[in-house]
């Protein structure tokens, strides 16, 4: 299961996930959660559906599913990681904030619900994060490991 939305860093760990981690035979689901109040509406099931078809033309052997929730976006991912069985939860990881000091104090809603996620997902649970141009590879975060760096 892969987590999605509108970022580029989603759209990266989809990629991922579908390079590095299905196989022939796999069943990937991409979730999209929406805010109760006023969602993406219209355009937000036809994103799904578009990085769906974007899955299937990459790896046509792998059985993809875009599935569009509207709630909660924490409890929502752990009751569809529960009741879909998912074995892998991918997410995607956003890049740290500059002031260093302060993120120690102030931590974005996104690295919260990415926390949140690895450590209460009850499957195994991995953050993506492209590097940068010009470095390559991808930073790693699961419960046991944060920040580490794959070359592939």
């Amino acid at each position: 299961m892969v987590v999605v939305d509108d970022t580029s860093g989603a759209k990266h760990a989809m990629m991922w996930a579908l390079t590095h981690v299905a196989n022939k035979g796999d069943f990937l689901t991409l979730l999209h959660v929406l805010p109760h109040a006023g969602g993406g509406g219209g355009e937000t099931p036809s994103l799904a559906n578009s990085l769906g078809t974007l899955c299937k033309a990459c790896r046509p052997e792998v059985e993809v599913e875009a599935l569009v929730i509207q709630g909660p976006k924490l409890a929502t991912v752990l009751s569809q990681v529960k009741k879909l069985e998912a074995s892998v939860l991918v997410l995607s990881q956003s890049k740290p904030s500059h002031l260093c000091w302060l993120s120690c104090f102030l931590r974005s809603s996104s690295e919260e619900f990415v926390e949140q996620c690895i450590n209460q997902a009850e499957c195994l649970t991995l953050a993506v994060r492209k590097q940068s141009k010009g470095v390559g590879g991808y930073l790693i975060s699961t419960r046991w490991q944060k920040n580490f760096w794959l070359l592939a």
